[in-house]
């Protein structure tokens, strides 16, 4: 990656050690309708927007709710353990600052919302590492590049100069149809699907860590 002025991160379950907190807001939500949460529907939805979930959740169940609903209840289930529980991945502020260090740019493109993740950025000092923070409001979902291209953009790079980090095998075809590198972290949502789209695969920060302190 010798020629990469600029890493675009995916938050949770990348940076993040997160997705246990909507696995736990889809099972009250759905639990209090009187559905259970079926097996292939966090991947069904790792990948869209935060509206695009709530309409798709609305369409799957049949709920007589609206959109905004969802998303109100969605938030004030997560921003509690977001504010008290989440944190990140062992070894990624560490990364994030070696990278730095190193006069690259850094990006954050999400499907989250600020009210979730500036408090986690704000209390660990990692917000002013970001050039940018692009998330998918507004726009399409992350099965198109769009929030990358957005967040590239922002930086003043080309795609070709950037690398884009993520863990759902959707956002790295996406982020590849782009024009990106493509760097597949593995958690939850990887198989290996995931091995053969992404240009690299790595399974912990403090390996990547490794890796750039030796360069």
């Amino acid at each position: 990656m010798e020629n990469i002025k600029g890493v675009i991160f995916d938050l949770d379950g990348t940076l993040f050690d997160s997705l246990w907190v909507w696995e736990e807001v889809d099972r009250r939500f759905l639990g209090k309708r009187g559905f259970e949460v079926p097996p292939d529907y966090s991947l069904a939805i790792s990948a869209m927007s935060y509206r695009e979930t709530a309409e798709y959740t609305i369409r799957r169940f049949g709920l007589n709710e609206q959109p905004e609903q969802l998303m109100r209840e969605w938030l004030d289930l997560a921003r509690e353990m977001y504010a008290r529980e989440v944190k990140f991945k062992d070894g990624a502020i560490e990364f994030l600052h070696a990278l730095k260090k190193r006069g690259l740019k850094l990006g954050i493109a999400t499907s989250s919302t600020a009210d979730l993740y500036m408090p986690l950025l704000k209390n660990t000092d990692t917000y002013p590492l970001f050039s940018t923070i692009m998330d998918t409001s507004g726009m399409r979902g992350k099965d198109y590049p769009d929030v990358y291209l957005a967040a590239a953009g922002a930086m003043g790079l080309q795609p070709s100069e950037c690398a884009v980090f993520e863990d759902v095998e959707t956002g790295l075809k996406s982020a590849k149809q782009g024009g990106f590198v493509t760097v597949a972290i593995v958690d939850k949502h990887f198989s290996p699907q995931m091995k053969e789209i992404a240009h690299f695969t790595a399974a912990t920060y403090s390996q990547l860590l490794e890796i750039v302190e030796a360069r």
